[in-house]
């Protein structure tokens, strides 16, 4: 059993990483272990979820993962805490494109059997407000509102009105916050600027919004609501068993009979340097599970700081991030450029999404990068985002030709050429396309995916660089 509340609102913009990422840190700040938890893709979001309660935030991607691993990867990575908190993404029935509800928060948290605090924004309404939460309450039955939480209330007067009008919904207020600067995430291309870049203002800025729920908000009300969820009737999410056809409930597909137990064999393990650092902050805290289970030992490095790989390197992991924000200090480490260049050529197996795949272009900006793909990336005005249907074209360190995995795409840039004469990727939308390298041990890509939904890739990689 674990106490729970999913934070939802009508659409994006209303407060919900704010009210989340506060309400996170004002109940670890009473002493509870709190989990924290995202809805879809996001990977910024968790950074400060993780800041708030001291536990690695993970996300809750039904599209990706497949509805029947969402309670058991929620129950995993709440495993020994008091009370979880699930952020959702945009407005709480909206999902992925012409999918109803799969990937919508309203979906999440049906599934998670989660009450549901509403966060509206109330700057510009007043007893609208009431027809507002009666028709989120109304739409599906088995969603359940708990409550509401108004935010961005500007006088003693306006909050009066607003709980008057809710008087009549039937739909609790569980706490009113007013407009307040010090709470404030600064955003850019790709959304709130990440934990890692910011430090000490993102920490100050997790302070500032435990104080405004803890001033704010009926704290108790809302702990009893968490309390008030239901037995899940699933068991934990486990990386060793993941690959045991589909115990878990995940997407499909899995064979028993070439899963990562090959990778378990006797003598050294595969060591496998993942990128981190301010540069490559895009990861899932599963995709180091499973590779750790798979048989591997990962060591993490930061491309703007460290000159060499981690030392017995047979494999390395570039996940997403912000390399065009540190394009010239990422290229004035000649030495580790080298070093990734040398790897690659090696025939070692390199995986790269995104950030990782800008990071090993000819250049970035015009800025030289790795230059194992003879590919030049560069920022564009179009934002590139959604969910993929992929196919492997060829055969790759990650997945034979052939195999389907889901993804996402979220970038404003654009690398040219789009695929390799060996491409990564066959996707069937927005439109057909295919994208990606795939070069030697090298599989590069646009395309973010996560491997719990999959964990024959990390298993495959695993054996590849053992």
């Amino acid at each position: 059993m674990v106490a729970r509340l999913v934070i939802a609102a009508p659409s994006s913009g209303a407060g919900k990483t704010t009210v989340a990422t506060g309400l996170m840190a004002a109940f670890a700040g009473r002493g509870l272990a709190v989990s924290p938890h995202k809805v879809g893709p996001d990977y910024i979001d968790p950074g400060y979820h993780a800041l708030a309660t001291g536990r690695p935030g993970r996300n809750l991607d039904a599209y990706m993962c497949g509805t029947g691993l969402i309670a058991p990867l929620f129950l995993h990575g709440a495993r020994g805490c008091d009370l979880a908190v699930v952020e959702g993404v945009m407005g709480l029935y909206d999902g992925a494109a012409n999918q109803g509800e799969l990937a919508s928060t309203a979906q999440v948290a049906k599934l998670l059997k989660a009450p549901v605090v509403l966060v509206v924004d109330a700057s510009s309404q007043s007893r609208s407000v009431a027809a507002l939460v009666h028709g989120f309450a109304s739409w599906d039955p088995e969603v359940r509102i708990g409550g509401v939480i108004l935010n961005k209330v500007a006088t003693d007067r306006h909050e009066h009105l607003l709980r008057e009008a809710l008087g009549e919904s039937g739909v609790p207020v569980l706490g009113v916050l007013r407009r307040a600067p010090a709470v404030a995430t600064p955003s850019r291309h790709l959304g709130l600027v990440p934990v890692a870049e910011r430090q000490a203002a993102a920490v100050a800025a997790v302070a500032a919004q435990a104080e405004q729920v803890l001033a704010g908000c009926d704290m108790e009300a809302l702990l009893a609501l968490a309390r008030s969820a239901p037995p899940l009737n699933a068991e934990p999410w486990e990386a060793d068993r993941s690959w045991a056809g589909v115990p878990q409930g995940g997407t499909g597909g899995h064979d028993p009979t070439t899963g990562p137990r090959a990778a378990h064999k006797p003598g050294r393990r595969p060591v496998i340097a993942v990128a981190g650092g301010a540069a490559f902050t895009f990861s899932y805290a599963e995709h180091t599970e499973l590779l750790r289970a798979a048989g591997a030992e990962v060591v993490t490095f930061d491309p703007l700081r460290d000159e060499r790989l981690p030392e017995g390197t047979s494999g390395l992991v570039i996940g997403g991030g912000f390399p065009e924000m540190y394009g010239a200090e990422l290229s004035a480490n000649a030495p580790l450029r080298k070093a990734v260049a040398e790897l690659a050529a090696s025939g070692a197996p390199v995986a790269a999404e995104c950030a990782g795949l800008l990071y090993l272009a000819r250049s970035l900006d015009g800025t030289p990068m790795c230059g194992v793909l003879d590919a030049d990336a560069r920022m564009s005005e179009r934002l590139t985002l959604g969910y993929r249907d992929a196919v492997a074209v060829n055969d790759s360190v990650l997945a034979p030709a052939g195999a389907r995995l889901r993804g996402h795409e979220f970038h404003r840039t654009v690398i040219e050429p789009g695929a390799g004469a060996l491409a990564a990727w066959g996707l069937r939308q927005p439109e057909r396309r295919v994208e990606g390298f795939v070069q030697g041990g090298v599989h590069a890509s646009y395309v973010h995916t996560h491997w719990a939904g999959s964990p024959e890739v990390a298993a495959r990689f695993v054996e590849h660089c053992a």
